[in-house]
């Protein structure tokens, strides 16, 4: 978003404080801030003697058909110091399917309760870092799960009113209940209403939703590896990614009392996400990318580029809608999976977090709107930084296989090639499979690639590969990827810590009680030396090829074309290494198998990936010009095959 946009959103916001500094100074903390405006919230209340309480929340929904409208639970941690001087504080929100059944964090902690039914084990390290500055917490247990009524119906109106309804109680439109049947009623007089939502995966995807209401009262979100679009989680363009659907993931998080409720709910789940990846009312509802006109909050958003849970093609259509709509962002890419930045950059990222918490939702001028937008990993623990992101310059370039001197291992460059080239799906091998045999002629896979670079080559946004394919069956997927050929130190993010290694000593952020430690075990990079990285993903289902949204048999011998959307990343392909394009089937483990084993035939002429280049096609034709040593390609071996294990969004890490 443009530099001014983002200081005219902040000034409104600070213009109102300075009409009354003193009166900003008693509301929101400020023992210290005797000598001018704070720019930091500091530890000065107390974390054992805060308010601890329950409040049941009407979100106005019958999701069980009890014939009641269903409350959902809302676990408070907040200061009493203040509570009992009448000031009003703002909230940090964590709504989650998660705190009874699966855990939070990477130590999957769960929420733990007194004899009187008040939280005293708040998952993760929010409230304990948080509330003795002067924050609010609240955990929130969506519909259907943990003490909350309703049903879970992933990402649907129930989900996203689960904490939308929330939001409204915190700023007075809601009601709230003190007991989850009783009718005595609770009033959020203690907050002003300036509320910021965060969490990871299923929890950071219902704050892009609840953000894409435009609910009053919700000033900024932090969604780390969260979903965008219920679709792009189960699907690629009909191409199925997981062999089951949300009906599964509902089962998963239901607590007891839903699971005999809501069987009618479940099968709307069942009947809405059909397995032919059909796209249907129930993913529109699901899509928050289409109202992205409507978030009001800031977005700072993080995500691992090599998260194979979550897929990256869910943060960066999210991240380019904001963007189109003047969004106020800021994000972080790590070079994880599907990891928690407070696991990966613990550090920095507590003090990151902590300061963007205080500019949005105390109006602190601490000058975090003019750090540079962008923090990219580029090896593990190494970062760098982009004042926007993707780069300025940065601009998509066509590039084109060619044939080469073997059938499969084709060239890769700006001219229009020309020919065929052919390969038969084998649904045992992966891409790590395909990049390894990049420079011989295999039957499963499609491989073109550049001369050796002679600078270094960025790549920042999403890329497409569009593809002009004859098959021999009624049924075929394909896949696309793009691949750094060249050694390398990585996050081992196939490994089952996906990048971080766990240890056994512990850091505290914040006070702890005898219920609730604010210290987590230290983790590390789980680092592996590869030839080869894969860089971006995309599939597709090839009877697709007229639609998004609903495929159809292929005719054997007829020549189809499509488009693949590949993943948003941001990559140096350094100089000496090569930039791969790969064509083939089946991608093991990250999408499923057609019903039948096609041979795919590539017109060339008709082939063609459009990448964002930093520097544009000029930068790709440097890189490319001359000639240049290339790294040593014997035993191209990237990392281990992909997890097969059944994944879960936010499950663990």
């Amino acid at each position: 978003m443009p530099k001014p946009a983002r200081r005219m959103r902040f000034t409104t916001w600070r213009s109102l404080a300075t009409a009354a500094t003193a009166a900003l100074v008693a509301v929101f903390l400020a023992p210290a801030a005797a000598h001018g405006a704070p720019r930091e919230s500091t530890p000065v209340y107390s974390y054992e003697n805060a308010i601890r309480e329950s409040v049941w929340v009407d979100t106005g929904l019958d999701g069980d058909g009890d014939g009641k409208t269903d409350r959902v639970a809302v676990d408070i941690v907040r200061p009493r110091e203040l509570a009992q001087q009448g000031r009003k504080v703002p909230v940090i929100m964590d709504a989650s399917p998660y705190y009874s059944c699966c855990g939070r964090g990477n130590e999957s902690q769960l929420k733990t309760y007194d004899a009187n039914g008040d939280v005293v084990q708040m998952p993760l390290f929010y409230d304990n870092y948080f509330v003795p500055r002067g924050y609010a917490f609240v955990g929130v247990d969506l519909a259907g799960t943990n003490r909350s009524d309703g049903c879970v119906d992933v990402g649907g109106r129930s989900d996203i009113q689960s904490a939308k309804a929330v939001v409204d109680w915190l700023n007075g439109r809601a009601k709230g209940y003190t007991t989850r049947t009783g009718a005595d009623r609770a009033k959020a007089t203690w907050t002003n209403g300036r509320t910021g939502m965060i969490g990871k995966s299923w929890d950071g995807t219902i704050a892009n939703g609840v953000a894409a209401t435009g609910v009053k009262g919700l000033k900024t979100i932090v969604p780390i590896s969260a979903i965008s679009s219920w679709y792009d989680y189960y699907f690629a363009k009909g191409a199925p990614l997981y062999d089951s659907g949300p009906d599964w993931l509902s089962g998963y998080v239901d607590s007891p009392e839903a699971t005999a409720k809501c069987a009618a709910v479940q099968q709307k789940l069942v009947d809405g996400a059909p397995r032919t990846g059909d796209w249907t009312k129930f993913w529109t509802e699901r899509d928050y990318v289409k109202d992205a006109s409507k978030v009001r909050a800031s977005v700072f958003l993080v995500h691992g580029m090599q998260d194979l849970n979550v897929r990256t093609k869910n943060f960066g259509q999210w991240w380019s809608a904001l963007a189109k709509n003047g969004v106020e962002r800021k994000i972080w890419l790590s070079q994880t999976g599907h990891v928690d930045p407070f696991d990966f950059r613990r550090a920095a990222w507590v003090d990151t977090l902590h300061r963007w918490f205080d500019h949005e939702l105390l109006g602190y001028d601490n000058g975090i709107d003019d750090e540079p937008m962008a923090d990219i990993e580029r090896h593990p623990d190494q970062w760098a930084t982009s004042s926007v992101w993707p780069p300025r310059g940065t601009q998509t370039t066509t590039l084109r296989p060619g044939t080469g001197p073997q059938a499969g291992v084709g060239t890769l460059g700006l001219r229009t090639g020309s020919g065929t080239a052919a390969f038969t799906d084998d649904p045992k091998l992966s891409e790590t499979d395909w990049a390894a045999h990049i420079d011989r002629s295999t039957p499963e896979k499609a491989g073109f690639v550049t001369k050796p670079l002679t600078q270094n080559l960025r790549l920042s946004g999403s890329s497409k590969v569009t593809v002009t394919a004859t098959p021999t069956t009624s049924t075929a997927h394909l896949s696309a990827v793009l691949v750094d050929l060249g050694p390398d130190t990585i996050r081992d993010y196939a490994d089952g810590g996906e990048g971080i290694t766990t240890l056994t000593d512990r850091t505290c952020w914040g006070p702890s009680t005898t219920g609730d430690s604010s210290c987590y075990k230290v983790t590390q990079a789980k680092k592996t030396d590869v030839a080869a990285t894969v860089l971006s993903r995309g599939w597709a289902d090839l009877g697709n090829y007229a639609s998004d949204q609903k495929g159809v048999p292929l005719t054997p011998g007829k020549a189809y074309t499509i488009t693949l959307d590949l993943a948003a990343t941001d990559h140096v392909v350094p100089a000496g290494h090569r930039l791969a394009l790969i064509v083939a089937g089946t991608d093991k483990d990250l999408i499923d198998p057609p019903s039948t084993t096609p041979t795919l035939t590539l017109d060339l002429s008709r082939t063609s990936a459009r990448v964002p280049f930093v520097g544009g096609a000029k930068a790709f034709a440097r890189a490319t010009a001359g000639s240049a040593a290339a790294a040593s390609t014997a035993g191209l071996d990237g990392v281990r095959d992909p997890s097969s294990a059944l994944r879960v969004p936010g499950e663990t890490r």
